[in-house]
This record gives C-alpha cells, structure tokens and sequence, in this order.
C-alpha cells in the first residue's frame, strides 16, 4: 500500500505488495519489491533498492546508491550516505544457494553510516551510533559509539545531535545542545537535557 501523500517519481519502481508511509519520498531510478515497508516521512535517494523484507521506520534518510538487501531492519531517524553497503551473507558463492543463511541486519533508532562504509550482516548497531564514511563494520556497535577504520573501532563517543563528546569517563555535556551523559569506559547512558 502506498500512502496518497508519497511521491514517487515517475523512474521509479514500486512492486505491488510495498508499504510506503505517508509523506515519504522515493527519487529517481529506485525499486522497491514487494513486501518491504517504508515508514512515513522518509527519502530515498535516487538508485535506491529496497528488498523484500526489509523494513525502514519513520524519517530515514537514504542516500544515493544504496541496496537494502533482505534481512536489513531500520528503526526511526535512521541515515544512510551515499554508497554505502549492507551484506546479507557471510560467505557469498555464485554457484551455492544461500537464501536460507540471510543474517539479520539491525540498525537502531538514530545511528548515522557514512557514505561508502560497509556494515557486515549479523551486526547490530546501538541506538544513535555513528560509523564513519570508509568504515568496515565487522560486529555489534554500542550505542553512541563513534566507528572508524577498517575493520572499524570506536573511537569516541557521539552526542544524539551529530556532535563528538568530550573524551573522558563520568559526566559530559555536549557542547553543541547541552545534553547530559554519563560515560564509562565502554557505555553512554544519556541523562537529559541540561536543566
């Protein structure tokens, strides 16, 4: 079902058996097969593909270039840059059937990709996260946690606004908006905005 308020330009595909959700735009040269779900109030560039059962949330953005294969689940507030790649196999062959192995995919709510950075299929990625254009993620990401390098590392931490935190354990405020976290060496746990 595709909602009235969608536009869909006129060089797209959208396979009968597609949701699209209100407000959500799909540009130039996509496809989207049936039996994916698009949320309300998302873009998709233009060459965007969207498989069968991949379900993208509310207010993502999708980037140019960019193939959402089979087992990719997006929440809300999710952004894809352009060219960047989701896997849906460990150990792809021409010649040997693999449908069947499809690793899920899991993108929490705010996380940030970098154009050409590649996500390996199995990973999730924690709630506002950001991986850094270029970067190969090979495992689970924690949230907040700032990725890059091949294979990718955190290296820092990142505020639910797009800004880098401040580099130390106990209580940070970020620069840009104000908001609160307490940092300890491996977690982020947001406490608010400042008061």
């Amino acid at each position: 079902m595709i909602d009235k308020t969608a536009f869909i330009h006129s060089s797209s595909f959208v396979d009968e058996g597609a949701t699209i959700g209100p407000g959500s735009k799909v540009w130039h040269f996509c496809h989207v097969m049936p039996g994916a779900v698009i949320g309300s109030r998302c873009t998709l560039g233009q060459n965007v593909v969207v498989m069968t059962g991949v379900t993208i949330g509310n207010n993502c953005k999708i980037q140019n270039n960019v193939s959402l294969y089979e087992g990719v689940v997006l929440e809300d507030d999710v952004f894809c840059g352009p060219s960047m790649v989701f896997t849906n196999v460990m150990n792809p062959r021409a010649h040997v059937s693999r449908r069947d192995e499809f690793r899920q995919t899991l993108v929490r709510r705010g996380s940030s990709i970098g154009a050409n950075a590649t996500i390996v299929c199995g990973a999730t990625l924690g709630e506002y996260s950001f991986v850094g254009a270029g970067a190969v993620v090979t495992r689970d990401v924690a949230p907040y946690a700032l990725m890059a390098g091949v294979p990718a590392r955190r290296i820092g931490w990142m505020c639910q606004c797009g800004e880098r935190l401040a580099e130390r354990v106990g209580h940070v405020t970020c620069d840009a908006c104000g908001s609160r976290y307490l940092v300890a060496a491996d977690t982020v746990t947001p406490l608010g905005e400042a008061t």
